[in-house]
C-alpha cells in the first residue's frame, strides 16, 4: 500500500492512498494522518493495510504534488516527539566501488582509517547470525520533526554551512507502541542532506555536518521491501541536469542488514518511548559531492526510487543570517 499525507483545498491535513498506477489518491475514512492510522492499527492489533479504507472521489496525485500540498508521509502531532536519525558506512556501492573497497580492506587493519575500519566491521559482521546482533554501525542524530521538509519544499542550509549536498537514502518509518515495542510502518525515499565540506575537514565533525534539514517522501510504502532497489539521483540547475548517477539500496546492496541497523538503533531504551515517531536513514553510496559537484542555491535535488513511488524533489536554499556570537543571554 502507498500512503501520503496532504493538504485539502482548505488547508486541512489529510491522509490518502495512492492507486497502483500512481495517478490518483483517495482519502482514508476516519483518519487525518498516518499517525492516526497507525495508532488505530495498534489498538485493533492489526495492520495498516487492514485499517486503511479509501473513500470518496479520486484526487489527481500530480496536482497535489504540483501544488505543493503533499506533506512528509509520517509526522507526529508534536514534532519534538519525532526523532530523526541515521546510519552511515552501510552500503556496498557499485561493482567497481566494491572491488576497490575490497582491495583496500584486504591490507593491514592498522593502516586503515577509522572510517574504513568501521566499514570493514560491517562487511565482515554486519548481519545478525545465530540470534546474535551483528557489528554496530556508525550512528548519528539529525534533529526532530521540525527539520523534515515536505516533498517540493526547500532544503535550507544554515548561513554558516560550507555545503548542502544531497544523500539519496532509504528511510524506515516507525511508531513506538504503548508497551515500548517499535513498529515499522514502512519505508520511504529520503534526502538526508549533509554538509560534506565540514565533515571532510575532520571525521569528528560528522555530528556538526548532520545537524541539518532533510526531506522524506512523498510516499510511505507498507509491507515487505524488495532486497534489491535501484534508483537515480540527480541535480538539476534550471533546465539542465548538472549531475546524475544511479544508486542501489536494499538488503542485497548493504553490508549491514536492515534488521541489524534497526536493532542497534532501538536497543537504547530512550529510543523506545511510547508514542514517539522515528525516521531513520539507512545510508547511501552515491553523492554528487564525491564527483566534485558544488551545488548552488536554486539547484533541485531529484531522487527517483521507483519501487517507493513518486520521486522526491527539493530545491536548495540558504537561510538568512541566524544566531550570532554573544546571542546567549544571562537570566
Amino acid at each position: 500500500m502507498r500512503l501520503i499525507q496532504f493538504l485539502d483545498d482548505d488547508g486541512t491535513p489529510n491522509v490518502g492512498q495512492v492507486d497502483d498506477a500512481g495517478l490518483g489518491v483517495r482519502r482514508l475514512a476516519g483518519h487525518r494522518s498516518t499517525y492516526e492510522v497507525a495508532r488505530t492499527a495498534l489498538a485493533r492489533r492489526t495492520t495498516l493495510d487492514a485499517v486503511a479504507e479509501p473513500t470518496g472521489d479520486t484526487i489527481p496525485y500530480a496536482r497535489l504534488l504540483a501544488d505543493g500540498r503533499v506533506l512528509p508521509p509520517l509526522t507526529h502531532p508534536d514534532p519534538a516527539h519525532c526523532l530523526v536519525t541515521g546510519t552511515g558506512l552501510t552500503h556496498l556501492g557499485s561493482a567497481a566501488t566494491r572491488d576497490a573497497m575490497h582491495q583496500k580492506l584486504s591490507g593491514d587493519d592498522n593502516a586503515l582509517s577509522d572510517s574504513m575500519r568501521m566499514f570493514k566491521w560491517g562487511v565482515d559482521g554486519g548481519r545478525p547470525t545465530g540470534g546474535q546482533p551483528g557489528a554496530q554501525p556508525e550512528w548519528f542524530f539529525k534533529g526532530d520533526g521540525q527539520i523534515v521538509a515536505a516533498p517540493g519544499a526547500a532544503l535550507v542550509m544554515p548561513d554558516f554551512a560550507l555545503d548542502g549536498g544531497e544523500e539519496p537514502e532509504l528511510v524506515g518509518l516507525y511508531l513506538i507502541g504503548d508497551d515500548g515495542t517499535p513498529h515499522r510502518l514502512g519505508f520511504a525515499i529520503g534526502n538526508e542532506f549533509s554538509d560534506h565540506v565540514t565533515e571532510r575537514q575532520n571525521y569528528l565533525y560528522l555530528a556538526h555536518s548532520k545537524l541539518r534539514a532533510c526531506a522524506v517522501g512523498p510516499e510511505l510504502r507498507t509491507g515487505a521491501l524488495p532486497d534489491h532497489l535501484a534508483g537515480t539521483s540527480r541535480v538539476r540547475r534550471g533546465d539542465n541536469v548538472v549531475w546524475e548517477k544511479p544508486f542501489l539500496t536494499g538488503d542485497a546492496n548493504m553490508c549491514h542488514s536492515i534488521a541489524n541497523l534497526e536493532y542497534h538503533h532501538f536497543k537504547y531504551a530512550a529510543h523506545r518511548r511510547p508514542g514517539d515517531v522515528h525516521l531513520h536513514f539507512f545510508g547511501t553510496s552515491t553523492l554528487s559531492f564525491a564527483d566534485g559537484i558544488k551545488v548552488e542555491p536554486g539547484d533541485r535535488f531529484e531522487i527517483d526510487l521507483p519501487d517507493l513511488g513518486a520521486p522526491l524533489v527539493n530545491p536548495l536554499a540558504v537561510a538568512a543570517a541566524g544566531f550570532a556570537i554573544g546571542g546567549v543571554q544571562p537570566l
